[in-house]
């Protein structure tokens, strides 16, 4: 494998990475969030801020959109409540 070759995924632009990472994990795998999270792209560095209702799918997002080729890393900025009963401060 050349080297040249290893270094092709990090000249993707990233207006075309955006794209992607909008059109594969925002829009198509988290619908109904998808107004809830934005993505900017900077030097391969994916952001997704916003506010989601559901805080559980915050690192399924992460994971999806660093597998997106060109991504050099992910920074979630992503708040909103956690769901499915693991929340503090639940009396039983």
């Amino acid at each position: 494998m050349s080297r040249a070759y290893l270094l092709k995924v990090y000249l993707r632009p990233d207006e075309e990475i955006e794209e992607e990472v909008r059109r594969t994990v925002v829009s198509y795998r988290f619908s109904s969030l998808s107004r809830g999270i934005h993505v900017h792209v900077e030097e391969g560095v994916v952001t997704l801020d916003g506010h989601v209702r559901d805080t559980l799918l915050i690192p399924l997002a992460v994971r999806l959109a660093r597998a997106v080729e060109g991504v050099v890393d992910v920074e979630p900025r992503i708040g909103g409540e956690p769901t499915g009963g693991h929340g503090r401060g639940t009396s039983r």
